[in-house]
């Protein structure tokens, strides 16, 4: 049944699927990027600021070895040493936990943006299930990730290996240097192999987040169903939009009936389109109050006659003004001449009417 379920989810995830996701927390994040950054951070620092770190520490050392016969057990004495050693250790660390905090925060961020949520924080009771724990620990993803931890292992034994395997001859001479000079042979292969590290390791961390992305992308694929249920959620029921525009449009033309009465003149073509033109004197122009083609023509025609309103049948007109114009606008002038025309004849009749 979960096979089937997957093999649904061909769509793409849509925008409010992944807004959803990234809300709760679930966004593509390799776990490879920021431990390569803070690693190369680490380096960097011993790197430039190596030299004085191990000058601070060595003076320090120093110090406390030069007051070990004069120092007392007293503990203001001790708390003071104490104190002393702290701070010297705080200064000398302070430049690697700052570059290592930033490393790490940028490693994220690069990711998936600035995101702030406590719903990771969230206690879930299912997750102490242990079958669902089993289900994990056979799952693709935990074979993949297995499988990417031995490569890494595998890679940076190759890595030690190449590069011990260079200075092999030099290590039996390192009996014969100082302490100084071990150390600083020791500094230089530690940095060379950091440094080969570092760099396999970031490519490594391209190519993980390349394929985080890709399966956060398959674990939010949708079904079509989904994609309908969403559309349906945030646009509304096609059906129920399209009853209220058929009661708006049953309204509209409620309000369109109601104002034939009002009109000056309708001009018809002659049963299959009909409009009804209205002008007072003060207008700028007649204005069309109702149209309608078929049925909706017929009614406005059978309005008019019912409230005295001249029905005149002109068809080039009445088709010319169906066409250019909506409810509530003026006549184009292009066709004043013909409308004063109709106008003055219904103004000649009304005056044969009153008469």
């Amino acid at each position: 049944m979960a096979g089937e379920q997957s093999q649904d989810k061909t769509e793409q995830p849509t925008g409010k699927k992944l807004a959803d996701a990234r809300q709760k927390g679930n966004v593509a994040q390799s776990r490879e990027i920021p431990s390569v950054l803070i690693l190369s951070g680490g380096v960097g620092v011993l790197f430039f600021a190596g030299s004085w770190m191990f000058g601070r520490l060595t003076d320090m050392m120093r110090v406390i070895y030069q007051r070990a016969g004069t120092l007392s057990m007293a503990s203001e004495t001790m708390h003071t040493l104490f104190w002393e050693v702290f701070l010297n250790c705080l200064v000398v660390l302070i430049p690697l936990m700052l570059v290592v905090m930033t490393a790490g925060v940028v490693g994220n961020v690069a990711q998936f943006g600035f995101l702030i949520t406590g719903e990771k924080l969230t206690p879930n009771l299912a997750k102490l299930n242990p079958i669902s724990g089993l289900k994990k620990l056979v799952s693709l993803r935990s074979l993949v990730e297995l499988a990417k931890s031995i490569i890494k292992l595998v890679i940076i034994s190759g890595i030690a290996y190449i590069v011990i395997h260079r200075y092999l001859d030099q290590i039996p001479g390192l009996m014969q240097l100082s302490v100084g000079n071990i150390l600083r042979f020791i500094g230089q292969l530690s940095f060379q192999l950091c440094l080969y590290t570092c760099m396999v390791l970031f490519l490594m961390a391209v190519l993980d987040f390349a394929y985080t992305k890709w399966q956060h992308q398959q674990d939010l694929k949708m079904t079509k169903q989904e994609v309908k249920d969403e559309y349906k959620q945030r646009e509304g029921d096609p059906s129920i939009k399209a009853r209220i525009r058929a009661v708006q449009r049953e309204m509209a033309r409620r309000r369109m009936m109601e104002a034939v009465p009002e009109a000056t003149v309708v001009i018809t073509n002659p049963t299959h389109l009909a409009v009804a033109l209205k002008y007072e004197e003060g207008m700028h122009a007649p204005t069309v109050v109702a149209k309608g083609a078929g049925f909706v023509a017929q009614k406005i025609r059978s309005i008019a006659i019912e409230n005295d309103i001249p029905v005149v049948e002109n068809k080039p007109l009445a088709r010319t003004i169906f066409k250019s114009t909506q409810i509530g606008d003026f006549i184009p002038a292009d066709l004043y001449r013909a409308i004063a025309e109709i106008l003055a004849y219904v103004y000649r009749l009304k005056g044969l009417v009153n008469a």
